[in-house]
C-alpha cells in the first residue's frame, strides 16, 4: 500500500470516529406537526465520484420528486459526473461538487462547504450514513429538516431488501417523511434510471444496427470490473464460448471499459466510448445485459435494460440489480450451466 493510500485509509478511520455520533440528537427531534410543512429546498447528499454510487442515489431522487414534485434539488457530490447522470432530471437545481483530490484543490474543497452554509434549505438527506462528510453537510446545512441516515430496527425488519444501498435511503426517507405528518407509502423503490431521452434511444439504436447490421436481437456484455471482481479472461473465455452456442440466433457486443481492454481477445463485436449517456443508450437497445459487479452492471440497470450481475463477492445483497427482471448470480455457488437457465428465463419474459 501506497503512503498516500495509507494517508487516506487513516484520514476516513479518523474522520468517521470524529462523525459518528453527529446527528444522533436529532433522532428524536421535536417536530411541530400543527405548523404547515412545506418543502420546496432540498439538499441529497453523497459526496462519492463513482459511477455506480451516482446512479444508486436516483431512485432517492425520484423518491422526493414524487412527494414533493415541485421542488428543487441541490445535490452534494464529488466529482463531475453528477451533471451528466442528472441531465434529464428537470426538478435537480445546482449540482455542489467536492473536488476528488481535496488536498491538492484545498481553496476549492473549502468553498464547496461555503456555498452549503449560504444556502437555505427545507430539509437536507443524507444518503449514506457512513459518509462522513455527507454527515459533516447535513450538520453544517441551514435546514428546517434533517436526515442524517440513522438506521431505524423497525424499517429493517419491515423490509427484506432492506440491505440494498440504493433501497434503505429510500425506505428510511420515507420513515422520516412519517414523523413530519405524512402518510407511510409501501410502494415498490423506483428503478436506478438514468432518463435516458428518446433522441438518445434512437441514436443508440443507430449505434447498434450499425455494429450488428442485421435483424437478430442482441446481447450485450460487459466483461472488465476492478480489482478481485474482475473475472479471468479464461473464466470469460468459457462463458462466452457457451453464450454463442446457446444463443446463435442472438448479436453478442461487447461493452469495452475506457481502459479498451477486453477479458475475451475481442472476439465479439465491439463498442467503445467514454459517454456514459451514450453507452447507456446503446445498452437500452439491447435485449439483456451480463457484466460482473461495476459501474457499467448499474448504468446498465439505469438504462432500464434486463441486467445480470455477476458476483464474485458476499455483496450481493446490496448492489444486486432489480426491476426489469434483473437478477444477480452468486458464480462462487452457480454453474455456467446455471447462469445459462437464468438467462434464457429473463429472454423469455421480454
Amino acid at each position: 500500500m501506497s503512503i498516500l493510500k495509507k494517508i487516506n485509509v487513516f484520514r476516513r478511520i479518523l474522520t468517521r470516529g470524529l462523525t459518528k455520533n453527529i446527528g444522533s440528537s436529532q433522532k428524536n427531534q421535536e417536530i411541530d406537526l400543527t405548523q404547515k410543512i412545506e418543502i420546496n429546498r432540498v439538499l441529497i447528499s453523497r459526496p462519492n465520484h463513482r459511477l455506480g454510487n451516482l446512479l444508486l442515489i436516483t431512485p432517492l431522487v425520484q423518491e422526493v420528486i414524487a412527494t414533493f414534485p415541485d421542488c428543487k434539488i441541490d445535490l452534494f457530490v464529488k466529482g463531475g459526473l453528477a451533471p451528466i447522470v442528472f441531465q434529464n432530471y428537470k426538478n435537480i437545481n445546482y449540482i455542489i461538487e467536492l473536488p476528488k483530490k481535496p488536498f491538492k484543490n484545498l481553496i476549492d474543497y473549502f468553498q464547496v462547504w461555503i456555498k452549503i452554509k449560504k444556502q437555505h434549505y427545507d430539509i437536507v438527506i443524507n444518503v449514506d450514513k457512513g459518509s462522513s462528510s455527507g454527515r459533516l453537510s447535513a450538520q453544517f446545512a441551514d435546514a428546517k429538516y434533517k436526515f442524517f441516515g440513522e438506521a431505524d430496527e423497525t424499517i429493517q425488519l419491515k423490509h427484506n431488501d432492506y440491505e440494498h444501498i440504493a433501497k434503505y435511503p429510500v425506505y428510511e426517507f420515507r420513515g422520516f417523511l412519517t414523523k413530519l405528518g405524512f402518510q407511510e407509502k409501501d410502494s415498490p423503490v423506483p428503478p436506478l434510471d438514468l432518463k435516458l431521452s428518446p433522441v438518445e434511444l434512437a441514436e443508440g439504436k443507430k449505434i447498434v444496427d450499425n455494429i450488428v447490421p442485421n435483424d437478430k436481437k442482441t446481447i450485450s456484455i460487459f466483461t472488465y470490473a476492478t480489482d478481485d471482481k474482475c473475472y479471468s479472461e479464461t473464466w470469460w473465455e468459457e462463458f462466452y464460448e457457451q453464450l454463442k452456442i446457446q444463443y446463435d440466433d442472438y448479436n453478442i457486443i461487447e461493452v469495452l471499459p475506457v481502459e479498451n481492454i477486453s477479458q475475451i481477445g475481442f472476439k465479439a463485436p465491439t463498442f467503445y466510448s467514454k459517454d456514459i449517456r451514450e453507452i447507456g443508450s446503446v445498452i437500452a437497445n439491447t435485449e439483456i445485459f451480463i457484466g460482473a459487479d461495476s459501474g457499467i452492471m448499474h448504468l446498465a440497470s439505469a438504462s432500464l435494460t434486463p441486467t445480470v450481475g455477476l458476483f464474485s463477492r458476499p455483496n450481493q445483497k446490496k448492489y444486486t440489480p432489480y426491476n426489469n427482471n434483473s437478477v444477480a448470480i452468486n458464480t462462487n455457488t452457480s454453474t455456467t450451466e446455471e447462469s445459462i437457465k437464468v438467462i434464457d428465463n429473463i429472454l423469455r419474459k421480454n
